[in-house]
């Protein structure tokens, strides 16, 4: 397979990952950190930082927006919901375990 067919197919798996999670906004950040370790946030920072590795300047809430399809705040307050007691316990049991591999 050559490099740029290469290339086509990994931007349009990336495009099928970030429409898969618009589309099921019932799958909660707090959610895939836990079963993933990433969310729609890690995403944003990963374009973010690719962008920057490319000399191209795109804010924190820019990248954001390219993920979610929608300013951050109004994907928030249309689709999460608050973390449960349980969710957050696993979460911080994740980053504690996480500190000790390190």
């Amino acid at each position: 397979m050559d490099h740029q067919t290469e290339l086509e197919l990994e931007a349009a798996t990336f495009r099928r990952l970030r429409d898969y999670l618009r589309e099921h906004t019932e799958v909660q950040n707090i959610d895939l950190m836990n079963l993933a370790g990433f969310c729609r946030n890690c995403l944003s920072k990963w374009y973010a930082a690719e962008a920057e590795q490319k000399g191209i300047a795109i804010a924190y809430e820019a990248a954001r927006e390219t993920i979610y399809g929608m300013p951050y705040a109004v994907w928030k307050d249309l689709h999460q919901a608050p973390a449960s007691a349980e969710q957050q316990a696993h979460f911080a049991a994740q980053q504690e375990a996480a500190k000790h591999k390190k």
